[in-house]
């Protein structure tokens, strides 16, 4: 009997190692596997990779997560706000390194990943300092960037159902990047905050198949 479900996060999250890439889902605080972060803070791990869209909000979450030195490096798309001051104070004193990736970009060189795709043509950032050093091509009098998938060892997301097989549904904006980076990882952890019994989600609703899910855990 096929069961994702799981009791605690703690056995699930310890799979995670150090100088493991993690994508981590939210588009803010929205959607953001806070619970998760904190149980991936509790193992003391180090030299990570995060893709996330964001560096972090105040101290919650992520932030809280980059408060600690356990990220090598950031893959986002927006790593500066009001209050990013973490993230801020990092970054000037060399503490992280930064790949800064258009919003857009960030999303399909995800989705390139999740979907078997080699590098992806795409005309944003095309003739700026985030294009130096890659592959260029014109198509049909248009100028495009080579862009890499970017794949993860894991995926930490939010979702506001879930059953015993993995699928899933999401509440809202909190689902944004979720989807798309549960496809993108090997290994995908989602917390919930309900888990149903098989056939109580409308499979026309379901949005991540529980076939790119690993666990389930309620929070």
């Amino acid at each position: 009997m096929i069961n994702k479900t799981e009791e605690t996060m703690t056995d699930v999250l310890s799979q995670i190692k150090d100088s493991s890439t993690i994508m981590i889902g939210g588009f803010g605080k929205a959607g953001q596997p806070a619970e998760l972060i904190d149980g991936l803070i509790e193992l003391g791990i180090k030299d990570l990779v995060i893709v996330n869209n964001n560096a972090g909000n105040g101290d919650y979450g992520l932030a809280k997560l980059l408060k600690t030195g356990a990220v090598r490096k950031i893959i986002c798309s927006f790593p500066r706000q009001s209050d990013s001051w973490v993230f801020d104070e990092l970054y000037r004193n060399k503490k992280i390194e930064l790949e800064l990736v258009p919003q857009g970009n960030l999303a399909c060189r995800i989705q390139a990943a999740g979907m078997g795709l080699g590098p992806i043509y795409t005309p944003t950032g095309f003739g700026t300092s985030l294009a130096q050093g890659k592959a260029t091509l014109k198509y049909e009098n248009k100028d495009y960037v080579l862009e890499n998938p970017i794949h993860a060892d894991f995926a930490l997301i939010k979702a506001e159902k879930g059953d015993r097989w993995g699928n899933l549904i999401y509440r809202k904006s909190a689902r944004n990047f979720g989807p798309i980076m549960a496809m993108a990882a090997e290994i995908t952890i989602a917390q919930v905050s309900h888990i149903v019994e098989l056939g109580e989600l409308d499979p026309e609703q379901i949005i991540t198949p529980g076939i790119f899910v690993k666990h389930v855990v309620k929070v």
